[in-house]
């Protein structure tokens, strides 16, 4: 079956950094265009950066030059380094085989002093 399981989410400090993992099982990763998406409570939930089976990326204007979405089709995975947080990023985070209904469960990130 497939599964997508998102890691290194946490509370961090305004101005700090962290990297989110997404590993996938049950699908041929390497066949797939992958994003990171999130919801932050009371607001819809948003595309956050897009990365293509050929490496290609686009990010939302609000996290281009601080956010990097990359890939690792040897280990089947899809990370988001984050830096330079803010407040305003605070949100459920969840990775996604594009253009299916593959979804991780999502992990929170809160950036808070």
């Amino acid at each position: 079956q497939v599964q997508l399981v998102e890691s290194g989410g946490g509370l961090v400090q305004p101005g700090g950094s962290l990297r989110l993992s997404c590993a996938a099982s049950g699908i041929i990763f390497s066949s797939y265009a992958m994003a990171w998406y999130r919801q932050a409570p009371g607001k819809l939930q948003e595309v956050v950066a897009t990365i293509t089976t050929n490496g290609f990326t686009d990010y939302q204007d609000s996290v281009k030059g601080r956010f990097t979405i990359s890939r690792d089709n040897a280990k089947n995975t899809m990370y988001l380094q984050m830096s330079s947080l803010k407040p305003e990023d605070t949100a459920i985070y969840y990775c996604r085989a594009q253009y299916t209904s593959y979804w991780g469960q999502g992990i929170q990130v809160t950036v808070s002093s």
